[in-house]
């Protein structure tokens, strides 16, 4: 069973909180099944949590806080990368080389989830893509999460006119999750 960790689930809670309010993240919690209301009552960083309540976290937030439209879930991640790489993981910027970054993926995926691997592949000057391998979990949400993480990550390293696409994605039946990576050169 995949896992994430509980820093995962606290960046989502404050997330909701910082933008919707004490109210909205009770809101968010009361739609949610009693044992993970629970569980989310007291998350620890660094413990181990089961991805899909995880999952059932994000799909409160998208029809509670996002009214449906999971796009805030982008917002999340650059709030996420904001609040992490500014702090515990600031040593992971490689500010003036968004390569040196990026070519760190798989340590930084090990650090949020328990299964599968990201990597990374220079594809040109300012370019390259990003994929992750045997997840054994996955969802659409998620994915955006990692967009807009990337992006935010991205542009503290000095990069201008960041775009991510996920060219696929297994959440909708691709065989891995795959990200298109540019910025201006």
């Amino acid at each position: 069973m995949q896992q994430i960790k509980g820093a995962v689930l606290k960046s989502r809670m404050q997330f909701v909180k910082d933008r919707f309010g004490e109210a909205g993240l009770q809101q968010v919690r009361a739609s949610l099944p009693a044992e993970d209301q629970q569980a989310l009552s007291s998350v620890l960083t660094v413990r181990w949590y089961p991805f899909e309540m995880g999952k059932r976290l994000d799909d409160a937030i998208v029809a509670v806080c996002g009214k449906g439209d999971s796009s805030l879930f982008k917002q999340l991640g650059a709030s996420s990368a904001d609040k992490n790489l500014r702090t515990l993981h600031k040593s992971f910027l490689s500010p003036g080389n968004p390569h040196a970054f990026l070519a760190k993926a798989r340590t930084i995926y090990a650090l949020y989830y328990e299964t599968g691997h990201r990597e990374y592949e220079r594809t040109g000057e300012a370019r390259g893509v990003l994929t992750t391998h045997d997840a054994e979990t996955f969802s659409v949400h998620d994915c955006q999460t990692v967009i807009g993480w990337y992006e935010r990550a991205l542009e503290m390293c000095g990069a201008s006119g960041v775009r991510i696409v996920e060219e696929q994605c297994r959440a909708t039946g691709g065989a891995t999750c795959r990200y298109l990576v540019s910025w201006n050169a």
